[in-house]
C-alpha cells in the first residue's frame, strides 16, 4: 500500500540529512521533491502545491530542537498536514432512523455489492445491528445472485423482487420489510455503470429522493487515481452523498485517491477495503495511514486486530502453562489460527514501524503458514503434547506426511523449543532481571 510514495518521501527527505537548521534554500529543494513525489502519486496539481506551501510555511516558523534534527522535524510537520489532507480524523458512519437505511452508490467494478457485504458483516459484527441487503440493481447479470451470495457469507437476509423493474419501488418495499421484521439497518446495493450517464444519475437521485437515507457513500475504486476524485465530483454534485468507500487500497501503490478525494468532495473517507475476504473492511484512519506512508506503521490498528481475535479465558489457560513449560504444538497451532484471523500477514507486519521498508520486495501470501500447519498436523496429538519424543524415525514419518524434508521438521522444532525457552524466560522474573542486567552490560552501561 503507498509503496512508491513512501519510497519517494523517504528519499526526500534525506536531503535534509546532515543539515544543522531548516533553511529557505534546502527547505524549497525537499519541498519541490515532495510535490514531484506527490504529483507521481497521481495527486492533483494544485493539491499538490497548496500541501507543499503549508508545509513550508510551517517548517520556516519553527525552530528545531537540540534533540530534533531538521529532517525529524519536516517528517513531523509532513505527517500532520497528511493526516489533515485526509480528513484529520476518523468519521462516524451515520446509523440513525427506523430502520436507518444506508445507500450505495458508485460505478460498475468499483465493489458496490461486495463492499455492501463488507459493511452489513461490520454493523453486524462490530456494532451488533440487524441489517437487511436490497438488491437494487436490475440490470447487471447475477446481480442479485452475487449480492445473495454475499449476505449468506456474512449470515444477513436479502431482500430481492426479481420480477419488479422499478428500483424505487424495491426499495421503499424493503424498508417497510426490514420495519415489519424489526430489523434496524438496511443497506441498499444499487447499478452501476461503466461511466457516468444521465440515465444512472437520475435513478440514483430519484432512489434517494424516495427513501431518504440516513446515510450515502459513494464506493470507488482508489486505484483509478484522479479518475476516482473526478468520479467523486459528478456523483457528489448531484446527490450529495455523506462520505466514501474506498476499494483495493491494499493494492494501491500511488494513493492519489486517497490524497485527494477528501480536498475535492470535501467529503471523508469512512471506510478502506483492504482485500477480498469479507471482513477486509477497515474504518478510514486519516492520522494512521499518513503514519504508513511515512514508514511509521500503524501499532494501533494492529493492536485493534488483535484483541478483536482476543479471548481472555484463553489466554489465562495459556498463560499458566508457559508458566508450568507445557505449551505445546496444538497451543502453536492455536496461535497461528488467531494470527491468520487478523488479516493478511504482509499487510500486518507492514503495521510495525520499520517494517514496512524491510518487507519491501518480500512475497508473503495468505498461505504464510501453510507449510507450519501441514507440519504440526502431521504430528499424532501425543507428539503434538510431547515435542521431545520426536526421534529421528518419527521426524521421517511427519516429513512424508506433511509433504516435507526432515530439515524442514527438524528447522521447525528447533524454532520451537528456542521460542519456549524464551516463554520461560520471560515468565521467571528473576531470569528476565538477569537477562536484562546482561543486556545493559553488553550495550555499555544501558545506552539502549
Amino acid at each position: 500500500m503507498f509503496e512508491n510514495l513512501s519510497e519517494k518521501l523517504e528519499r526526500s527527505f534525506k536531503l535534509l540529512k546532515g543539515q544543522g537548521q531548516i533553511t529557505e534554500i534546502n527547505v524549497a529543494e525537499t519541498m519541490k521533491e515532495i510535490r514531484r513525489s506527490l504529483l507521481d502519486a497521481d495527486v492533483n496539481y494544485k493539491i499538490a502545491k497548496d500541501f507543499t506551501d503549508t508545509v513550508r510555511e510551517k517548517a520556516l516558523g519553527q525552530d528545531v530542537l537540540t534533540a530534533v534534527s531538521p529532517g525529524q522535524l519536516l517528517v513531523k510537520i509532513t505527517r500532520d498536514q497528511l493526516a489533515e489532507l485526509m480528513g484529520g480524523e476518523a468519521s462516524e458512519i451515520n446509523i440513525t432512523g427506523k430502520p436507518a437505511v444506508i445507500l450505495m452508490a458508485g460505478l460498475q467494478g468499483s465493489g458496490k455489492t461486495t463492499h455492501s457485504g463488507k459493511l452489513a458483516r461490520y454493523l453486524k459484527s462490530k456494532k451488533g445491528r440487524s441489517v437487511l441487503l436490497t438488491a437494487c440493481d436490475i440490470y447487471r447479470p447475477a446481480a442479485i445472485d452475487q449480492l445473495e451470495v454475499v449476505g449468506e457469507q456474512v449470515g444477513v437476509e436479502v431482500y430481492t423482487e426479481r420480477e419488479n423493474k422499478n428500483p424505487v419501488e424495491i426499495a421503499k418495499n424493503a424498508i417497510n420489510h426490514a420495519r415489519n421484521r424489526g430489523i434496524n439497518t438496511v443497506i441498499v446495493d444499487t447499478a452501476g455503470r461503466l461511466a457516468v450517464d444521465a440515465e444512472m444519475m437520475d435513478e440514483i437521485e430519484a432512489i434517494k429522493n424516495a427513501i431518504n437515507p440516513s446515510e450515502t457513500l459513494f464506493v470507488v475504486d482508489s486505484m483509478t487515481g484522479q479518475d476516482a476524485v473526478n468520479t467523486a465530483k459528478t456523483f457528489n454534485d448531484r446527490i450529495d452523498f455523506n462520505g466514501v468507500i474506498l476499494t483495493k487500497l491494499d493494492g494501491d501503490t500511488r494513493g492519489g485517491a486517497a490524497l485527494s478525494i477528501r480536498s475535492v468532495v470535501e467529503k471523508p473517507i469512512k471506510f478502506v477495503g483492504l482485500g477480498e475476504k469479507m471482513d477486509a473492511l477497515d474504518v478510514f484512519h486519516p492520522s494512521r495511514m499518513a503514519d504508513r506512508i511515512l514508514g511509521m506503521g500503524d501499532i494501533v490498528s494492529l493492536v485493534e486486530k488483535a484483541q478483536e481475535q482476543f479471548d481472555e479465558e484463553e489466554a489465562k489457560k495459556l498463560h499458566k502453562k508457559i508458566a508450568k513449560n507445557k505449551f505445546d504444538f496444538n497451543d502453536f497451532l492455536g496461535q497461528i489460527q488467531q494470527i491468520k484471523k487478523m488479516g493478511n500477514v504482509k499487510d500486518l507486519m507492514g503495521m510495525i514501524p520499520g517494517m514496512g521498508k524491510a518487507m519491501k520486495g518480500v512475497d508473503i501470501d495468505d498461505d504464510a503458514f501453510k507449510g507450519i500447519e501441514a507440519i504440526i498436523k502431521s504430528m499424532t496429538n501425543y507428539e503434538r503434547e510431547n515435542p521431545h519424543v520426536i526421534n529421528g524415525s518419527r521426524r521421517q514419518r511427519i516429513a512424508s506426511g506433511s509433504g516435507s524434508s526432515v530439515s524442514d521438521v527438524n528447522k521447525l522444532l528447533k524454532q520451537f523449543e528456542d521460542m519456549r525457552k524464551m516463554m520461560r524466560m520471560m515468565n521467571d522474573k528473576s531470569k528476565m532481571s538477569q537477562m536484562m542486567r546482561a543486556m545493559k552490560g553488553a550495550t555499555g552501561g544501558g545506552r539502549m
